[in-house]
């Protein structure tokens, strides 16, 4: 028995054919999935399909990326949704540096090349500062609606790690998160265990190139972390290329048990018993 603890069900890639997927994921040992909102509308969706299916669960939040595209009061809207009684988490949130507002900036025009270099500079600076902080604002203020509502987080982090620590250790003891699609090192990991979070692996762990994803899951204690496919996205091997589902979640599951020396049904209960806490999902 496994859990796909992040899976967007809610994308348009699941819309043609999203039964014949439970059902395949179910054959694959996938008996629950947590679906996760990106954005008060696909919050919303999450939320209809734990409705409507007994074995998938909701998580409900802003995800970074997304921080600029919603209107109006949304964290009013994400807590209204929380209240829901399959709403398992908040999130996914947190801070993502990887493609800045600036990347879009066309050269700005001036007396020479120095001075459009600076004045673009400049520009960039403003824009992607403006964004940054609107993206650890955003952060904050779901990390205080799971504080207090009593829910955990998924969180999500590239390239910001710093900014998400600073921003995350005020909230210690307060609860917990997990660093969903790990890809960091394994000091890094132990930098958040210590802070009481945990960390999940994806499909990535199949991945030939990805031998600091191994190393972490060789090392990290049992306990610690859990599986994910982050389908539709990260296929792994043999469907690298491919649409990502939660029958996936088998495969990330024997690569780790490959990698640990362990059998897949010491994964699997291990990684069930740290979502089924993680989440508060009911045996």
């Amino acid at each position: 028995m496994l859990i796909d603890t992040h899976a967007h069900l809610d994308y348009p890639d699941f819309a043609n054919d999203l039964p014949a997927i439970l059902e395949a994921a179910r054959m694959a040992g996938v008996t629950r999935i947590i679906t996760i909102g990106t954005g008060v509308e696909s919050s919303r969706r999450a939320v209809a399909l734990a409705e409507k299916f007994e074995n998938i669960h909701a998580v409900v939040g802003l995800h970074p990326t997304n921080v600029d595209d919603e209107k109006g009061d949304w964290l009013t809207e994400i807590r209204a949704l929380a209240a829901h009684p399959k709403v398992a988490a908040i999130g996914e949130t947190g801070l993502d540096y990887h493609r800045l507002p600036s990347e879009k900036l066309s050269s700005t025009p001036a007396i020479s090349a120095l001075q459009a270099e600076m004045a673009q500079d400049a520009e960039a600076a403003i824009i992607d500062g403006a964004y940054k902080a609107a993206q650890a604002e955003a952060f904050a203020a779901q990390l205080d609606l799971a504080a207090e509502l009593g829910l955990n987080v998924v969180i999500h982090q590239r390239d910001a790690w710093d900014d998400t620590l600073a921003i995350l250790k005020d909230f210690t003891g307060k609860l917990r998160g997990v660093f969903h699609c790990f890809g960091n090192t394994p000091d890094q990991a132990r930098e958040i265990l210590a802070l009481g979070h945990l960390v999940s692996f994806t499909g990535i762990v199949t991945f030939k190139n990805s031998e600091l994803v191994r190393e972490v899951v060789a090392v990290i204690p049992a306990s610690a972390f859990m599986v994910e496919t982050d389908c539709p996205y990260l296929a792994p091997v043999p469907h690298r290329g491919k649409r990502c589902e939660p029958a996936h979640t088998r495969l990330v599951a024997e690569k780790i048990a490959e990698v640990r020396g362990v059998s897949l049904e010491e994964i699997a209960a291990t990684t069930t018993r740290t979502a089924e806490s993680f989440f508060r999902l009911s045996c």
